[in-house]
């Protein structure tokens, strides 16, 4: 793992933070398809680290395209087949758990039935969110062979049905009007410090350590 300036970091959940709390999610102005594409694969240690974020095994060979202030994953990117072949559409995911929740709060609010509305009657916001999803699939390709419909995600392009789904999209390439109209309304984000301990990714680390063999 590391912090925002590349040097080493450790993940440590403060016991109490005094003062304001920093703004943890800001969007990378640098963010593009090409940066999200040549992101690596994480490492095991940084596997789990999704892992404990997202509270299950990370899947599709993530790879962290977006961080925090604290140098953790924001946005990991996933290929378009599981290793056993399934479909898996949705190429950039949330793993912060600050900004799920505070997304979460804008659909729980019906922000998206509004959103949808504006779909029908702007027609420049729907062409926008069209051209989007179609950026959105060729990068996808760009990881493996079509998938079988050739499906967008988050109900792109006609539908809105996600917005954690554009909310990483914009994050990872700073493309998707919905993504960013969604970011507008969920930042800042703050968060008192980084969201695992270190005792949490070894266990994670551990429990996912295959048995009987290397």
């Amino acid at each position: 793992m590391s912090s925002p300036d590349g040097a080493p970091g450790t993940p440590v959940r403060p016991s109490g933070v005094a003062g304001p709390q920093p703004d943890a999610v800001r969007p990378d102005p640098d963010a593009s398809y090409e940066r999200a594409l040549a992101a690596p694969p994480v490492d095991a240690y940084e596997r789990a680290v999704v892992s404990v974020q997202l509270g299950r095994p990370a899947r599709g060979n993530p790879a962290v395209v977006h961080r925090c202030v604290y140098g953790l994953p924001t946005v990991v990117r996933v290929d378009p087949r599981l290793d056993d072949g399934t479909p898996f559409p949705t190429t950039y995911w949330l793993a912060c758990p600050v900004m799920r929740s505070r997304v979460g709060r804008l659909e729980a609010d019906h922000a998206m039935v509004g959103l949808n509305d504006r779909l029908g009657t702007d027609e420049g916001f729907a062409s926008d969110y069209a051209a989007a999803s179609e950026r959105y699939v060729a990068s996808r390709d760009r990881l493996g062979e079509p998938l079988p419909g050739n499906p967008s995600a988050g109900g792109m392009p006609g539908h809105i049905k996600c917005l954690h789904v554009h909310a990483g999209h914009t994050l990872a390439t700073g493309d998707n009007v919905v993504g960013q109209w969604t970011l507008e309304h969920s930042t800042p984000a703050p968060c008192p410090g980084p969201c695992v301990t270190e005792e949490e990714v070894a266990a994670r680390m551990e429990r996912d350590q295959p048995r009987g063999g290397s």
